[in-house]
Parts: C-alpha cells; structure tokens; sequence
C-alpha cells in the first residue's frame, strides 16, 4: 500500500478558499545535503605571533598615518602603542591590524588634547548659522 498524501483546502478568513494546498501530514524529512562548493568556509591562513607582527609593520610602514606606532603581537593578540595629533590615525591603525589577520586588537594610541578640541571658531560658526 503506497502513502499518498492527502490535500485538503481551508477556507480563508473571508470564506473564499485557498489556493495553496495544506498537507495533512508533514512531508518526509530528508538527510540535509552537502553545501555547494562556493559556499564552503574556506580556513584563513594561520600566522605565528612574528609572521603576524611582521605583516602588521609592514603595512604600518606603507602608512603615512601609522608609520610612528609600535605593535606587538602575543597569543594572537596585537597591542599598538604610540602617540598622534590626529584622531583618526587611531582607528586606521586599528583597521591595518584587523586586515593583518589579528583577532583581537588593543590599541593602546594616545591622542594629544589639541586633536581631542574641536577647531577654534568652530562653536561661533555654528552659532551664527542658527541665528
């Protein structure tokens, strides 16, 4: 005796039927298949502490932002140190890092309080503007 399934149509709410049949019982469940081949994870290249550093100077070297900050790298995890008068060398070291291959990144950068203020006569421009 072969398993038929059977189809059964419910109205909708305002009475007209439904277009979609509704199984009356659920299909079976087949084994989940293989991914496609472009789908696979494919496993990033693992760096030792010094190849990873070594990368991470390299493209601070390059850098016009970051060539004056130091990094080290240890269980994977890089520290940058240094100091710089613009805020945005910070986050631009810290994006270097992170395309290296770093997993975590501490950046340790201070900027100076001259970067941290906004420009003068920032405040009375905007002043003037609203009036």
């Amino acid at each position: 005796m072969r398993n038929i399934p059977t189809v059964v149509l419910h109205p909708r709410p305002c009475g007209w039927p439904s277009r979609r049949p509704i199984r009356s019982h659920p299909p079976e469940v087949a084994a989940p298949a293989a991914p496609p081949p472009w789908k696979k994870p494919t496993a990033q290249p693992k760096f030792t502490d010094q190849q990873l550093e070594a990368l991470i100077r390299t493209k601070f070297a390059k850098s016009k932002s970051a060539s004056q900050f130091k990094v080290h790298v240890q269980d994977g995890v890089a520290t940058i140190e240094g100091k710089t008068d613009v805020i945005q060398h910070k986050g631009s070291a810290t994006g270097m890092t992170k395309v290296a291959g770093a997993a975590v990144v501490n950046n340790n950068v201070e900027v100076s309080d001259s970067a941290k203020k906004p420009p003068p006569g920032t405040w009375r421009r905007a002043g003037a503007a609203l009036r």
